[in-house]
């Protein structure tokens, strides 16, 4: 299974970014609109600059509790991991674990075509092995 499997199933596979010199209020509006977890960070919408999420507002607030009047630049994550398409999926649900991150950018080149969530790999995972025990069973109650 590879990361294309993983977009092409979501509901919505349109990519929510953020400019760097947007404020981190407008990022949480953003966020709640969507009911996403994290945005990539991007100049004009397709490069990626950095990613942030819920947990580096939360991570910010606590040492600084003037985050709210920050920059999201201020609080992204300014050196992202990304993955490619083509990935397997096996391989980027270890490098998230392995680096303790929910969110992923896939990119293609130096452009970001779309994001997904362990959530999201987890899920595709899960009605994989389903579907395939489905088939077992269908074959094995046929015989």
């Amino acid at each position: 299974m590879q990361i294309s499997d993983v977009l092409r199933g979501k509901p919505d596979q349109a990519v929510v970014t953020i400019a760097p010199d947007a404020g981190v209020r407008d990022l949480l509006a953003l966020l709640a609109s969507h009911n996403i977890g994290a945005v990539v960070v991007s100049p004009d919408g397709a490069t990626i600059a950095g990613i942030v999420s819920e947990r580096d507002v939360v991570r910010r607030l606590h040492t600084d509790g003037t985050v709210i009047n920050n920059v999201v630049s201020a609080i992204m994550t300014s050196v992202v991991r990304t993955c490619a398409a083509t990935d397997d999926l096996d391989d980027v649900l270890e490098v998230m674990t392995n680096g303790r991150f929910r969110h992923i950018p896939v990119s293609d080149g130096a452009a970001c075509v779309g994001i997904v969530s362990i959530g999201d790999l987890v899920k595709h995972k899960i009605d994989q092995l389903q579907f395939e025990r489905d088939q077992l069973d269908h074959y094995v109650h046929q015989t």
